[in-house]
């Protein structure tokens, strides 16, 4: 049988674990699972938030409280769950949409290019072409508002995150945190090695979902010029 497992989260949540490791084929899972939660909501279902392995199933105990039935609410959800599991089984996700991100390498843009460059053994110009070469796979949002975690990273470029994280990271900066990569949707606190910047707004709390970004989403990147970066950021500011 497909391996799943069920933790409680306090008494209104349930994590449901899907695999043990960090790859497509647990995404696979998740997606799956958080895309029927999200289109077939069970009566005191109030959020779901899916993570790297696991989707976390958020509920109102007294919504759900019968005193005739003999269960308690969390048993009650656990048995929803695994009826959705069944269900949903061997199914598909959604057809992941593709996103381009435009992105001024390096400079004031990109201040630790050069670490990332010789961290790596690569000029510059080979990490941007390397880093904008490929898909990425959006496994989940976190950190921040909008935040993309990023799998698919080429193994060259994988970097240790700074040392003595920084205050403030300019919204929309591009960076490595060991073996992922991601954008800071507002300016915020971090530790990623900051490679670009992408004037693009991630996080846009007056949309619907306001997260660009959402996971099983598709991503590549496209350098740009300081000055098309510039007329990209009048236009959406």
């Amino acid at each position: 049988m497909p391996y799943h497992e069920f933790f409680p989260l306090g008494d209104s949540g349930v994590i449901v674990k899907l695999g043990k490791a960090i790859d497509e084929s647990t995404h696979e899972k998740v997606k799956r699972l958080s895309d029927f939660l999200q289109e077939h909501l069970f009566p005191g279902m109030v959020e779901i938030v899916p993570g790297f392995t696991t989707v976390t199933v958020y509920y109102d105990p007294v919504a759900l409280y019968d005193p005739h039935s003999g269960q308690i609410p969390y048993e009650k959800v656990i048995g929803l769950l695994e009826e959705v599991i069944a269900s949903t089984r061997g199914g598909t996700a959604r057809e992941p949409k593709l996103v381009e991100i435009p992105v001024c390498y390096g400079g004031e843009f990109g201040p630790d290019l050069e670490d990332v460059s010789r961290h790596s053994g690569l000029d510059p110009e080979e990490v941007i072409r390397i880093h904008s070469g490929r898909q990425y796979l959006v496994y989940m949002i976190g950190f921040a508002p909008g935040f993309p975690y990023l799998g698919g990273l080429d193994e060259r470029l994988a970097t240790p995150r700074r040392a003595t994280p920084r205050t403030a990271i300019p919204q929309g900066s591009v960076g490595i945190g060991g073996s992922q990569t991601g954008i800071y949707p507002t300016k915020s606190p971090g530790g990623w090695n900051i490679i670009g910047r992408t004037a693009l707004p991630l996080f846009r709390p007056e949309s619907q979902p306001p997260s660009l970004l959402q996971a099983g989403d598709r991503v590549r990147f496209r350098p740009i010029s300081p000055e098309q970066w510039q007329a990209s950021w009048e236009v959406t500011r």
